[in-house]
Parts: structure tokens; C-alpha cells; sequence
């Protein structure tokens, strides 16, 4: 069976130190760590993680450099975001977010994964992500958090 393609959005490497998010979050590293994904991040990822703490930083480390592959935001990828935002599914501030749904969609990842329910991990704005997508001929992207990837062996 072939790997699924994962985009990591940067709430993902701080839930490994949120209460909250924690146990989920340590579970889908576990199989990152065993390679059952293929991950995509990018420099958005990137420039997000310099701001955070140090632990919160060396997450990335944990991810196999075989399994992994690091994209840039491009003209394509920032066409795509504003686009979201000119139809109306995301408020301005929420460009970052944006540019990490156009980067999953555009590198062509199976499944957005994000611990951000109030832009990203929600229905109505799924709904809209997959809209703009279809409406500029890209594949609608499926978009879940890390409770979503567990297995039912844990």
C-alpha cells in the first residue's frame, strides 16, 4: 500500500508540549518515526517553528529525513491563498493559514494535518478550501487533526 503524504502545519510540532493535544500528537509521531507517511512541511512551517520555543523547535528533527521533504512557497502557492481569502473562506489575518492549505494542495498531499479548528480544521472552512480548489483546478485536499491519524491498535 502506498504511504500517505501528510502536510504538517506548524500547530502540530507544539502539540507535542500542549496538554491538550499531547497524546494524539505523540502517537502520529510515532509512526512518522516509523516512516508510515511520507511528510511534507515547508519554509512557512519553517519560519513559524524560529519564533517558538527550543523545544518546540528541534520537533522537526524528529521527523526521518528519508520520509520527508521540505517545499517552498512560491507565486503559485501565495495566487492560491489570497484566492481563499478574496472568497471569503479566511479573514486577511489568516494568510499564514492559507499559505499552508495552497502549499498541502498544490504539493499534492493526501491529508492537512492541524491542531487549528477555528481556520483549518473545520468543516465550513474545509468546505470552502476544497471549493476555491475545484473552482481554480486543483484536487479538494482532506484536512484533519492528529487524533484523526491514529490507528485502532493504540
Amino acid at each position: 500500500m502506498k504511504k500517505q503524504r501528510i502536510y504538517l502545519d506548524t500547530s502540530v510540532f507544539g502539540g507535542l508540549y500542549d496538554e491538550e493535544f499531547q497524546k494524539y500528537t505523540e502517537l502520529l509521531f510515532e509512526r512518522i518515526k516509523k516512516s508510515e507517511f511520507d511528510v511534507i512541511f515547508s519554509n512557512i512551517t519553517e519560519q513559524e517553528l524560529a519564533k517558538a520555543p527550543e523545544k518546540v523547535r528541534k520537533t522537526i528533527e524528529l521527523i526521518p529525513g528519508n520520509s520527508s521533504e521540505c517545499v517552498k512557497s512560491d507565486i503559485e502557492t501565495v495566487q492560491l491563498a489570497k484566492k481563499y481569502i478574496e472568497e471569503g473562506v479566511v479573514g486577511a489575518t489568516s494568510f499564514a493559514d492559507c499559505l499552508h492549505i495552497a502549499l498541502a494542495t498544490i504539493y499534492n498531499a493526501n491529508v492537512l494535518v492541524s491542531w487549528n479548528f477555528k481556520h483549518i480544521v473545520n468543516m465550513v472552512r474545509i468546505t470552502g478550501y476544497n471549493s476555491v480548489n475545484m473552482s481554480e483546478g486543483y484536487k479538494p485536499i482532506d484536512i484533519r487533526s492528529p487524533r484523526e491519524l491514529i490507528t485502532y491498535e493504540y
